[in-house]
């Protein structure tokens, strides 16, 4: 097995479901979490000068979702047939752009905009998959990506989610796998 490293600032953010899979899988990395004012002399040597980066095997992979993908083929948590593998991928592709329709409302939260950004993810494919996850074989690292952004925007705004109890119920499902459950108590309290 490859020795992992994954490199990013010292929140959850981008590399939260990064996280989650290796705690999910039972796999050690070294958790490299860097302060910002030590990231303009480190920005250089990174693919695209962008965080997260995955290091192994003297390679490096940027882009959180090549890293989410990369991760979850490697340890078995990309869907258990090519069909259920795009779907997937579609719903993480989608989740992609509800984040970037969210940062607008994160950022009016945290006061840097002004605006109302009150937006919420679809629970249609949660419902249909009969699994409690969003594909009928079980969790996938899609799920573990959803669940990180919806813990995001209950941190943000709690009364958002207290509309939605099957998304609250959603994430305590995700959040009490053993090995999430593990990681998510002994990470650090950060907002993001």
């Amino acid at each position: 097995m490859p020795e992992y490293k994954l490199t990013y600032f010292n929140i959850r953010g981008l590399a939260e479901p990064a996280r989650l899979l290796f705690a999910l899988a039972g796999v050690d990395f070294e958790d490299n979490r860097i302060e910002h004012e030590n990231w303009p002399p480190l920005k250089a040597s990174t693919p695209f000068g962008q965080l997260p980066v995955l290091e192994f095997d003297g390679k490096k992979l940027a882009q959180s979702f090549a890293i989410y993908r990369y991760l979850a083929n490697e340890f078995g948590y990309a869907g258990k047939c090519s069909f259920e593998k795009a779907i997937v991928d579609m719903l993480a592709d989608s989740q992609k752009d509800v984040g970037q329709e969210l940062r607008e409302y994160f950022r009016v939260k945290a006061g840097m905009a002004e605006g109302d950004a009150d937006k919420l993810y679809e629970e249609k494919h949660l419902k249909e998959s009969g699994s409690g996850y969003l594909v009928k074989s079980g969790v996938t690292w899609v799920d573990l990506l959803v669940a990180e952004q919806l813990t995001t925007l209950h941190n943000f705004n709690a009364e958002i989610m207290k509309e939605h109890p099957d998304l609250e119920e959603y994430i305590k499902r995700v959040h009490s796998l053993p090995k999430i459950k593990e990681h998510v108590n002994k990470r650090p309290v950060t907002q993001f």
